[in-house]
């Protein structure tokens, strides 16, 4: 199973103010233990929502609100993806987490990623998906 692992923003993430040495050093030891686990599949950080947008749809139409965004809270700084059986093999992935990161005070979602064989939809489409996912892991390395 795939699940992503979602580190929320905080006041320091939206202001772009970068990250130390000493966590850029702690994430990266952190991400190798995950690749040396055979978990790791992508790893980043995000620029503050004062660099993005977000496209609304309603009724039909489109409505565009460039960044930043209010709720710091609710907003992404970054994300890892990894492959584990559980989620609680998951969790404790996520224990380990560098407590450098945000002075110790971070807040880290975990989802499961839902598998296109989970949907009910013809084995056409599902095969169509698995070429796409193919082709994308294929861009990936090139």
């Amino acid at each position: 199973m795939r699940f992503l692992i979602i580190r929320r923003a905080d006041a320091d993430t939206e202001a772009g103010k970068p990250a130390s040495e000493e966590l850029v050093e702690a994430m990266s030891q952190y991400n190798q233990e995950l690749v040396r686990a055979g978990a790791l599949l992508d790893a980043a950080g995000l620029a503050p929502s004062s660099a993005g947008a977000i496209v609304e749809f309603s009724g039909g139409g489109t409505t565009v609100i460039d960044g930043p965004f209010a709720e710091a809270k609710e907003l992404i700084a970054g994300y890892t993806m990894v492959r584990a059986d559980s989620l609680q093999e998951v969790v404790e992935l996520v224990k380990r987490w560098p407590t450098l990161d945000g002075g110790g005070n971070v807040e880290i979602e975990i989802r499961r990623i839902a598998e296109t064989d989970e949907y009910d939809m013809s084995d056409e489409l599902k095969e169509k998906e698995h070429e796409m996912r193919a082709t994308t892991e294929a861009n990936r390395e090139a």
